[in-house]
């Protein structure tokens, strides 16, 4: 097939473009500029540098009908700290550039279609009595991304949608969003940390789950990506023997972690920045196992599982600066 993906350029977009050219399929990337590193892509990619959102929409609409499947993994990521209040720039980001790229693309025939959320959307539904779209910008985008972008589309593109948990890996030129925990770990002091848990992946099954989806997927399905449910303090010691330290993880309590929270608040106010997700309200999630079965998902799309030390280690040397692919 002939696919487009959008953010090609970016952690989980270039690991897509290498999982579908092995599949045989021809893939365009649009990106923003510039490339990450030189020989970013493989050379039969064809690679347009633009801002999709300063493009017109007859220029997409050209791009658009030489396509038979596209994927939309573009968008701000919770950790980004846009200025006060945050919700119109995370519902520009995640719902206002995602629902006019496939509005788009239905109007120009593309007959599928993945867009890359979020698995806190999944456990805004299944935790309602948290009210996790009200208390969290980001969630409530992600939350609006998927419900107008289905209704953009139907009936005549069919869409999935991958809800991802934590992922890790490497690519070239790249410095992974982990960086500053990796940073907080390699401090001389003690580490402390939550309670609670959650389920991380590897990004190579990442990849292979979205060319899933594109071959294989059922239209307007959510599928909920995943691979081991892990504590967070197993997940952090995993760490600490990669970087080969010597270091107890304690575990903060609850009141302690909010009272933290709160302090990142405070300074955040202050600049006159606002969190996608509240840092004293994400406790209530932080301290609890966001944990569910991958298997169902795993089993319709095909992709893989395991390798989660690799992947964990290959973030470590990419967050150091020593990771070469």
């Amino acid at each position: 097939m002939r696919i487009l993906i959008v953010g090609g350029t970016g952690f989980i977009g270039y690991h897509a473009v290498k999982a579908f050219i092995r599949r045989g399929h021809e893939v365009t990337v649009l990106a923003l500029p510039p490339l990450p590193a030189e020989d970013f892509l493989p050379s039969e990619v064809e690679v347009k540098l633009s801002d999709l959102n300063e493009m017109t929409n007859e220029s997409l609409r050209i791009l658009l009908k030489k396509q038979e499947a596209v994927v939309f993994a573009a968008g701000a990521d919770d950790r980004t700290l846009p200025k006060f209040p945050s919700y119109p720039f995370f519902y520009s980001a995640n719902v206002t550039s995602c629902v006019r790229f496939f509005r788009l693309a239905r109007q120009a025939g593309v007959r599928r279609g993945v867009l890359l959320g979020s698995y806190f959307a999944h456990f805004d539904r299944i935790w309602p009595e948290m009210q996790l779209s009200l208390h969290h910008p980001y969630i409530r985008s992600r939350q609006e991304q998927e419900k107008q972008t289905l209704e953009t589309v139907l009936p005549d593109l069919e869409l999935m949608i991958l809800e991802l948990p934590y992922i890790f890996g490497a690519a070239p030129g790249l410095t992974p969003l982990w960086a500053p925990l990796i940073r907080y770990i390699r401090l001389p002091f003690p580490l402390f940390y939550t309670r609670g848990g959650t389920n991380m992946i590897a990004v190579k099954h990442v990849a292979d789950a979205i060319v899933g989806a594109i071959e294989k997927g059922r239209a307007r399905e959510r599928y909920l990506i995943g691979d081991e449910n892990i504590s967070w303090t197993d997940f952090l010691n995993r760490l600490i023997q990669i970087m080969n330290l010597k270091k107890k993880v304690i575990i903060l309590p609850d009141f302690s972690a909010r009272l933290f929270a709160g302090t990142i608040r405070f300074f955040h106010t202050l600049q006159g920045r606002e969190s996608g997700l509240d840092p004293v309200k994400f406790i209530k999630v932080q301290t609890k196992n966001t944990f569910f079965d991958p298997e169902p998902s795993r089993k319709v799309l095909g992709y893989g599982k395991g390798g989660l030390n690799q992947a964990l280690e290959e973030t470590v040397m990419a967050c150091l600066g020593k990771y070469f692919l």
